[in-house]
């Protein structure tokens, strides 16, 4: 690649890395937050949860709107409005401003995202190029994470405003070099006379093909658009209450059948309409669902456990959220492993059988971890810590694989709008069963009383994860995607979305304060931002 095709590279990896460090950064900072503004414990829970509610809401409208709308125009409106909401953020004086603020900035991200993928796999010819491309966006997503644990610790030291504005600064510099880099593009419905690859990354407009003529954009399917963002945050409010268990469950349960009956609803709409927003045919294409809910299964897995072992560590054993988020660095080992380790795997035994692997690691992981114990070291710790992290390396990247595995160009934003809320939906649902479990797990204990109940409770909560990554083994292990033949050297791996999924699912991170003594009986996503 040359020296412009790597400026805008970096430019669309460090929109992965600014999400991941933003959704990191916060959860470290929350108990500051919180203790600063004076906020309701519920309050500072929503504060996270509205980052959640609206990415998961509105990533499949993304994803395709960067399709209909254009990758260029879609990416650089979204990430002003991610900048502008974060420093609005970081002025907030008040919980309901933090909340609008996260809101709005998760609905960025899930606009934003899914055009940044799409734009690699259309701008960069496909093979060698594309593949070296897709894996350093891997890369640098999971590291984005993982050095925003340490940074957001930092910055909290020095004021937690600043874990606000330091994404200002950083999405500044992208737009400033996102408008100079990323080439302006034909209209949607023009660009499939294009030919695919034929303009190197950064250059003008590529030539369009004189065998047919111009034709206007297709009609964006407005009533589509409205019932799948409706039902989809539905959705997505339904499950984050679970984590109340019984407490207030007519509420829960109305939530979900009012997503149900919209997705029926959005269904019926997209059979019908001539310019659908979702085509549902992809839904049979490869290995799509399949794909899609194994990394459902995998990533709620994944965060599930990380925030029952924050729990553990900062409730249970007084560790500081610094120390915390320090301890849990190892899991970022996927950074590197995920483009060095994994393509290696997946050319020599294809993918289907890497996931498994990964799947099976996973289980390893979880279960060593199963019997903890009060006074456990960290030396005792890592293996789980290293396992799961060599785990997400090997199954995340094979997943996202098959989840856009024989899908259409024209389409590829929608297939990764279709993964990433497989894994919002994942990540909320991971932390909501484990939290479900422990206050199940802890009803009858004293609070602060019974440390040994409380061990008990964390450890019932454990077999969460462990269920989750079992059910995808025997999932994967049908063989996930109809192309399990490794590809030949040079050939693409498929224009996978290879984004780690940065959500604020991460309030496992950090979220307590040092101090802070658990009450079994109450729900420890309070206990977390409390």
């Amino acid at each position: 690649m040359g020296t412009r095709a790597w400026a805008l590279l970096l430019v669309l990896c460090g929109t992965i890395f600014l999400e991941g460090i933003d959704v990191a950064m916060l959860a470290v900072a929350i108990p500051s937050i919180r203790s600063d503004l004076d906020l309701p414990t519920d309050t500072a829970a929503w504060v996270m949860s509205a980052y959640v509610l609206g990415y998961a809401g509105f990533t499949l409208l993304g994803g395709r709107a960067a399709d209909l709308l254009g990758r260029r125009r879609m990416f650089l409106t979204w990430l002003t409005v991610f900048l502008a909401f974060s420093g609005l953020g970081g002025f907030a004086t008040e919980g309901w401003t933090l909340i609008v603020a996260r809101f709005v900035t998760g609905v960025s991200a899930a606009f934003m995202t899914p055009a940044a993928l799409s734009l690699i796999t259309t701008s960069y010819e496909e093979g060698e190029q594309r593949n070296k491309a897709l894996l350093v966006f891997a890369g640098t997503a999971a590291g984005g994470f993982s050095l925003g644990l340490v940074i957001g610790g930092l910055l909290t030291q020095l004021g937690w405003r600043w874990v606000f504005f330091a994404p200002v600064l950083l999405a500044g510099a992208l737009l400033v070099a996102a408008t100079r880099l990323i080439p302006h593009q034909p209209r949607p419905a023009e660009s499939e006379n294009a030919e695919p690859g034929s303009s190197e990354p950064g250059s003008a407009e590529p030539e369009k093909s004189p065998g047919r003529p111009r034709r206007r954009t297709e009609g964006f399917d407005i009533l589509g658009a409205a019932t799948a963002a409706a039902a989809m945050l539905l959705a997505a409010y339904a499950v984050i209450r679970l984590e109340h268990g019984l407490d207030g469950w007519r509420l829960t349960a109305g939530a979900a059948l009012a997503a149900t009956t919209l997705l029926v609803v959005f269904v019926a709409v997209e059979r019908r309409t001539p310019t659908p927003l979702v085509r549902l045919g992809i839904l049979r294409t490869g290995s799509v669902v399949r794909a899609d809910l194994g990394a459902l299964l995998f990533v709620g897995a994944f965060f599930g456990f990380q925030f029952v072992l924050t729990l553990y560590l900062q409730e249970l054993r007084g560790w500081s959220s610094l120390q915390t988020a320090i301890a849990l660095v190892v899991l970022g080992c996927d950074a590197i492993l995920a483009p060095t380790l994994t393509p290696r795997l997946v050319t020599r035994f294809g993918h289907a059988k890497v996931i498994l692997g990964g799947f099976v690691l996973a289980v390893v992981a979880y279960g060593l971890f199963l019997p903890v114990g009060m006074d456990w070291s960290y030396a005792a710790m890592f293996p789980t810590l290293i396992i799961a992290g060599t785990a997400f390396a090997l199954a995340y990247g094979p997943l996202t694989i098959a989840a856009t595995d024989g899908v259409a160009e024209s389409e590829q934003g929608l297939a990764s709008g279709l993964l990433h809320t497989a894994t919002q939906f994942g990540s909320a649902i991971g932390i909501s069963a484990v939290t479900a479990v422990y206050g199940l797990a802890s009803s009858g204990a004293s609070a602060g009383s019974d440390p040994d109940a409380t061990l008990s409770a964390f450890r019932a909560a454990l077999i969460v994860p462990v269920a989750m990554v079992t059910l995808g083994a025997l999932l994967s292990s049908f063989g996930i995607g109809s192309r399990t033949k490794p590809p030949t050297a040079g050939a693409p791996i498929g224009p996978a979305v290879l984004a780690a999924p940065t959500t604020a699912a991460v309030t496992v991170i950090a979220a307590a304060p040092a101090d802070a003594v658990p009450d079994p009986s109450a729900n420890p996503t309070r206990q977390a931002s409390s």
